[in-house]
């Protein structure tokens, strides 16, 4: 399968002291565009990117978020309600691709990124306080959460080398049909979905656990409030 999709931007950060709130005393989070290859591979832990850095090692990086991913086109669309230029980067995305449904992708679609490189989606970023602190935005965890756009983490299946102006392919997509912005949806505002997660063998046994807790629990209140 063939979508009409480029990276249009690789970005990576490095650590620097925070000089505003975080839950740790350094972050990588401040992602700027580089020029030429940057080669990818599958971490232990930290970022899969060479030469981006990672901060918060518990909730940030490792094998299922080796790489994040944000669409240009709903950076875009933030632009105006926060009344400043976002260039890429600025969400402390990897990878600001152009031409790609990120958030409409499936959980365990494969990409390809140029010529070697394959990503496999694995799930949405969740906001952190790190991420509003870092753009200075009152309430911005809620207006991140309630506009469902959180861009995408992936594990690298192959490794390789990206740059900005790589055509992406999408290889593969599942067939259970459970995206992205489906996922983020579940675990944060519409708990309902939680029951599509726990058919979803790409998603993370982690995030599967999750759901899996929370439906029984959220089962067990909805028995006990009817009586049976």
């Amino acid at each position: 399968m063939t979508v009409n999709a480029f990276v249009r931007s690789v970005n990576i950060g490095v650590a620097r002291s925070t000089e505003f709130f975080s839950d740790t005393a350094t972050t990588g989070i401040d992602k700027r565009p580089v020029s030429g290859p940057i080669q990818v591979a599958a971490p232990t832990s930290g970022s899969g990117l060479a030469g981006d850095e990672i901060s918060d090692l518990r909730h940030h990086g490792g094998p299922e978020q080796a790489v994040y991913a944000y669409a240009w086109e709903d950076m875009l669309g933030w632009a105006p309600e926060l009344e400043r230029e976002l260039g890429p980067g600025v969400f402390g995305e990897n990878l600001t691709t152009e031409g790609l449904d990120v958030n409409g992708a499936l959980l365990g679609e494969r990409w390809q990124l140029g010529s070697t490189l394959v990503l496999q989606v694995t799930m949405p970023r969740i906001p952190c306080r790190t991420f509003a602190a870092w753009l200075g935005e009152r309430g911005w965890v809620k207006r991140f959460t309630e506009r469902a756009l959180p861009g995408a983490y992936l594990r690298v299946v192959t490794p390789g080398a990206v740059q900005a102006g790589d055509p992406v392919r999408v290889l593969h997509r599942p067939t259970h049909g459970v995206s992205v912005g489906t996922v983020f949806r579940a675990i944060t505002r519409e708990p309902e979905l939680l029951p599509l997660l726990l058919e979803v063998p790409e998603l993370p046994e982690a995030t599967r656990e999750r759901a899996r807790r929370r439906t029984t629990t959220a089962r067990a209140a909805q028995d006990s409030g009817t009586g049976t």
